[in-house]
């Protein structure tokens, strides 16, 4: 049976860092939020062990540096070891509890964030008032890594819970999390990837970004077929896999275009366009701005 745990002291302890810093909030009324800092160093450990306890409430990730994992199932079952890159998230739903093994470092943000919570952000603002949360493992998320950031500060001066930039950021992070992680497909569909096999493709994508790559290669590496791929992948994140990679590669070119020293051909290829021509109509499709106007706005 799952329980209502406490938000005020984080989930440290089940790190086994008891007194791993904490900042607890009442974002909106009565429903707790936190977020704790979890540095832990292996030491020469072969790995270590986690476990979170049934709850009413989702888990939240956020990887400030790369780190190696697996789940554990209840009766003692290991995954695979996988990868979590710096700047994903893994998003979990507490009522069976959770439970991993570390075979690296851990360097993290970890946000406890009750369903009630939701409930209450849902109420409060425009956010989708379906409070149901998809799993998530490993998933590239540049607002999460850009709210953590903003986090990160106030851990040097902590004990004020009604920090207001922590509650603001609070509000942001759940109403983020509804918007883009939000479980809003009803009963689902048959041909929808496991969350192993989506992020199996959209690493293999993200690694082989630059490359002129078949969609077929993305399907093997979650071990589907091509058909079954271009559904099940648009089934769990509404984008046909070509669409997503486009997102990915025009998020990736952005970055290049910070730099002045790259000319818009050299961003193109290194960011998997074929030509330059190529890479400006990509970019302005999605951002309805030319690769050169939007680096002549951000570095005027």
């Amino acid at each position: 049976m799952t329980h209502r745990s406490g938000t005020e002291k984080g989930v440290g302890v089940h790190f086994g860092l008891p007194y791993a810093p904490c900042l607890p909030a009442r974002p909106v009324r009565d429903a707790g939020f936190s977020v704790t800092r979890l540095e832990w160093r292996l030491n020469g450990c072969a790995s270590r062990l986690a476990s979170l306890p049934p709850d009413e409430a989702y888990f939240l990730m956020l990887y400030l540096k790369d780190a190696y994992h697996c789940d554990v199932a209840p009766d003692g079952a290991e995954s695979e070891t996988r990868r979590f890159r710096q700047g994903s998230i893994c998003l979990v739903d507490l009522t069976h509890g959770a439970c991993i093994r570390l075979f690296s470092d851990l360097d993290s943000l970890a946000f406890q964030l009750p369903r009630e919570l939701f409930r209450e952000i849902a109420e409060f603002s425009a956010a989708p008032k379906e409070i149901r949360l998809r799993c998530r493992r490993g998933e590239e998320d540049d607002v999460m890594r850009n709210l953590g950031a903003a986090l990160l500060p106030l851990f040097e001066r902590q004990g004020n819970a009604q920090n207001p930039v922590l509650q603001h950021v609070a509000i942001a992070i759940c109403a983020h999390l509804l918007h883009a992680h939000g479980d809003h497909r009803g009963q689902g569909r048959s041909t929808q990837l496991t969350v192993w096999q989506e992020k199996a493709a959209k690493e293999f994508m993200m690694d082989h970004f630059a490359d002129q790559f078949p969609m077929a290669a993305a399907a093997s590496a979650a071990g589907v077929s091509i058909r079954r791929f271009i559904d099940g992948f648009q089934g769990v994140t509404g984008q046909k896999p070509q669409q997503w990679l486009l997102g990915y590669r025009t998020a990736r070119a952005k970055q290049y275009l910070g730099e002045r020293s790259l000319t818009l051909a050299q961003i193109a290829i290194r960011c998997g366009f074929t030509d330059e021509d190529h890479f400006t109509k990509g970019f302005r499709r999605l951002t309805g701005s030319t690769p050169a106007a939007w680096r002549a706005r951000w570095l005027s």
